[in-house]
């Protein structure tokens, strides 16, 4: 009796436990939980979704802005360098880059007359009449063009020492509130030439209806310096694809004073090599003139017998190859 109603109970328990477990797994269908979070999933799984398709289509749109902004970026790039594309320095260029105030008519007027002031000199000292003829052609087309390009070197330089301190002072109007042309012509009066003036020249042309571009581009043709040239990829980049101009003009002043700095570096490195060129260049001549002075009849057969030119001749040519050579070895350009 006591084994069947203990049978009984275990059968009841079983039963209820199976129940239970019947109904905790049916009970989220029959209260619609089960949807609910079917929706609540379907809902969050879609916004992942969502969340990650508008991350590729925004990654998507900044890699389409990088090309493009790339693209436009090499566009202007080549512009540029198609209009900077070097060319053949003619007179009338030479004399605007070496900042004189003179005409074609004008130079060539001064070269005749130096070419034939340096043939008389020549004749007096005793030369030959062929000799004169050389010193005529050298200071009519030779020593005219070496003070053109002497005195556009010196220009450059001066130019060179005071533009840094113009694009600072471009940075510090622009990041108070001025426009480009006004910064330009704070420049224009507050450095000194040719820096100013040439700012000045743009300030001028944009009175007139000429535009910061071309303006740049005379500006370059004035003064053909490379750090001219990284001025107006700088504001022509700025202008074709948007950008801070501070910041970039900022970044450009640190470049041009590194280029400087590099430059100065150079120039200290090199000076002994330059020394040493000076005086393998004088030595000839002081050894001749200590002769002379020494002797004064020994060198006579160089400027008074036909061998003796010939030999002078030779020497001088030499000595100008050598002289170029030399100088070609020690300039370097950066």
């Amino acid at each position: 009796m006591e084994d069947g109603i203990a049978r009984l109970l275990l059968i009841g328990l079983v039963a209820v436990s199976a129940m239970g477990l019947v109904i905790a797994l049916l009970y989220p269908y029959f209260t619609g939980q089960a949807d609910i979070a079917k929706r609540i999933d379907n809902r969050v799984t879609g916004k992942v979704e969502r969340e990650s398709l508008f991350a590729g289509i925004k990654s998507r749109l900044a890699a389409d802005n990088r090309d493009s902004r790339r693209k436009q970026i090499q566009d202007t790039l080549k512009q540029l360098e198609e209009t900077r594309r070097k060319k053949r320095a003619t007179v009338r260029s030479m004399i605007t880059q070496s900042g004189l105030e003179m005409t074609i008519r004008g130079f060539w007027f001064g070269s005749v007359i130096t070419g034939l002031v340096l043939g008389v000199v020549v004749l007096i000292i005793g030369a030959p009449a062929y000799i004169a003829l050389l010193a005529v052609v050298a200071g009519a087309l030779g020593l005219p063009r070496w003070f053109l390009s002497f005195m556009r070197k010196r220009r450059e330089d001066a130019f060179l020492r005071e533009f840094a301190d113009a694009i600072d002072i471009m940075v510090r109007s622009l990041k108070a509130g001025l426009p480009v042309s006004d910064s330009m012509r704070v420049i224009a009066s507050e450095t000194p030439a040719p820096v100013g003036p040439e700012f000045l020249e743009i300030v001028e042309g944009q009175r007139v209806g000429i535009s910061l571009d071309q303006g740049l581009d005379r500006m370059y043709e004035r003064i053909p310096l490379a750090e001219v040239n990284f001025l107006s990829i700088v504001m022509a980049i700025q202008m074709k694809t948007g950008g801070n101009l501070a910041e970039a003009l900022n970044n450009l002043s640190k470049v041009l004073r590194d280029r400087k700095k590099m430059k100065l570096k150079i120039k200290s490195v090199s000076q002994e090599a330059k020394s040493s060129a000076m005086i393998i260049g004088a030595l000839p001549f002081v050894i001749c003139g200590g002769m002379a002075l020494l002797n004064p009849g020994y060198l006579d057969p160089l400027f008074t017998t036909s061998t003796g030119n010939i030999m002078l001749a030779g020497s001088l040519v030499w000595m100008s190859i050598g002289v170029l050579v030399m100088r070609g070895m020690i300039n370097l350009d950066i």
